[in-house]
């Protein structure tokens, strides 16, 4: 699971970023706010990287997911981007963890079936 949360986590690390400089263009916000916030979205991706396997790594992830789509009222085609990653990050926390299950139940055969050196 590790692995398929960390890399649309780093997607969206980048997805926030190029929306950061759209957002810029706006008259309306400061640079300094525009960075501020995408600046603690890009960190919360590359923390929650590290954080996923552990509690409540997931459910940061969630909340990382509804932030992307709210930020759909600065820059509109983030209703879309934060749609299409919200869909992948519930992909990749359902299969991961059906691949983290295979991986438990190979794991288990092999060394169920490895005679005892005795």
């Amino acid at each position: 699971m590790r692995t398929l949360c960390s890399s649309t986590l780093i997607g969206e690390f980048f997805v926030i970023g190029f929306a950061g400089l759209v957002a810029m263009k706006d008259p309306d916000l400061s640079m300094a706010t525009v960075w501020t916030v995408s600046g603690i979205a890009m960190l919360l991706c590359l923390v929650l990287c590290g954080l996923v396997t552990r509690p409540g790594g997931v459910a940061l992830g969630w909340a990382l997911q509804i932030a992307l789509i709210a930020s759909g009222f600065i820059v509109p085609t983030m209703y879309f981007l934060g749609a299409i990653f919200a869909a992948l990050w519930w992909a990749s926390v359902h299969y991961g963890r059906k691949v983290d299950e295979a991986k438990a139940r190979f794991a288990a055969q092999a060394s169920s079936s490895t005679p005892d050196a005795a």
